[in-house]
């Protein structure tokens, strides 16, 4: 078994739920993520631009390789509306064995 720094979970925020079950079908199939779950509406507040914002979003997590980071960053840029996208990895540092097997199994 690869130690567990091998694998993280990846956190995308989108504008909508749409965007984040665009984006985490496309990760799936493209096997850049074993899975993808979604939590459809999260309240945001942030400046962008000097503006203030408070806004409704979506979060996208996916369960994958970390070596395959470069390539989500990359394919998520192509399909996100934003022009800044939160796109960031977390390393599991504890988890399943078979859990973290099941990954490795389902991305290339």
């Amino acid at each position: 078994m690869e130690e567990y720094y091998s694998y993280i979970v990846v956190i995308i925020v989108t504008k909508s739920r749409e965007e984040a079950e665009k984006i985490g079908k496309v990760m799936v199939e493209e096997k850049l993520a074993a899975s993808a779950n979604i939590i459809p509406e999260i309240k945001s507040f942030f400046f962008w631009k000097e503006k203030f914002y408070h806004i409704n979003e979506s979060i996208l997590l996916l369960n994958t390789r970390k070596d395959l980071f470069g390539k989500v960053k990359d394919r998520t840029r192509e399909l996100h509306s934003y022009e800044l996208p939160e796109i960031i990895a977390i390393p599991i540092i504890s988890g399943s064995s078979d859990f973290l097997n099941w990954i490795k199994e389902n991305t290339r």
